[in-house]
């Protein structure tokens, strides 16, 4: 049977254990406030695709695909994380005979950014993927029917090609690729308060083609928005951003 005293000292045990598991979820709660994320099982934007011939890009235009917020201190520093699938296919097929070059040309890209509260986080756009795919020909065509056997004015028989007859020689050139990428942003110095996370993006389509045809697109698949809330270095030996020259 425990003495008063033991039983004392065992309440008292037991008060430290729950304030202590109390403390530690409370330490918990605050260091989780400090990280965001948002992500989506789902394709968030396109596909976009362009298949005629045109001096400007077939554009999305920027459009917003992941959103979150947070709050931070004041003069705080928030580092977001953006990581998507970016698909682009390229399609390019030329149409060549009598020797003559065809060429056809198929470009897609896609470029993020992030916003926080509207503002530009550094360093502003980047490319997630971008490839131009250019295919050139220069090929006889098929002539089988195409040739006859004249006597030319030395009375010797000649092989003659009826170049209106010739059909032209066909190549073509596809690529899908799918990849994940990611790319850390910054926004240094912020205020006390609330902030809003914007993640922007934008697919642009183009191509060219004389005697054969072009498909360009782009896609921007599964993606997760991270943002941290941290206290960088206050006096680098080197600045956060780097300006544009």
């Amino acid at each position: 049977m425990l003495t008063k005293t033991c039983k004392m000292m065992l309440l008292s045990a037991t008060a430290m254990a729950i304030a202590s598991s109390a403390s530690l979820r409370a330490d918990s709660t605050n260091a989780s406030a400090k990280v965001t994320i948002q992500t989506s099982y789902l394709n968030v934007l396109g596909p976009i695709t362009a298949s005629t011939a045109t001096t400007t890009n077939i554009s999305s235009g920027w459009q917003t695909v992941l959103e979150q917020a947070i709050k931070t201190a004041n003069n705080h520093d928030l580092l977001i994380s953006a990581s998507f699938e970016v698909g682009l296919l390229t399609a390019t097929t030329v149409s060549s005979k009598n020797m003559v070059t065809d060429t056809s040309t198929a470009t897609a890209s896609v470029k993020v950014k992030a916003l926080v509260d509207g503002v530009e986080a550094a360093p502003a756009e980047v490319v997630y993927g971008k490839r131009t795919q250019q295919l050139s020909a220069t090929l006889e065509g098929a002539i089988a029917g195409c040739l006859s056997i004249v006597t030319n004015a030395s009375g010797n028989p000649q092989i003659v090609l009826n170049t209106n007859c010739v059909a032209p020689e066909v190549i073509s050139l596809l690529q899908d690729t799918v990849t994940a990428n990611s790319f850390t942003f910054a926004a240094p110095n912020l205020s006390s308060g609330f902030h809003d996370i914007q993640i922007v993006a934008q697919i642009e389509a183009l191509g060219d083609n004389q005697n054969g045809s072009f498909t360009a697109a782009g896609l921007l698949g599964k993606g997760t928005l991270t943002a941290e809330s941290v206290r960088l270095a206050k006096d680098p030996a080197y600045p956060y951003i780097i300006p544009m020259q």
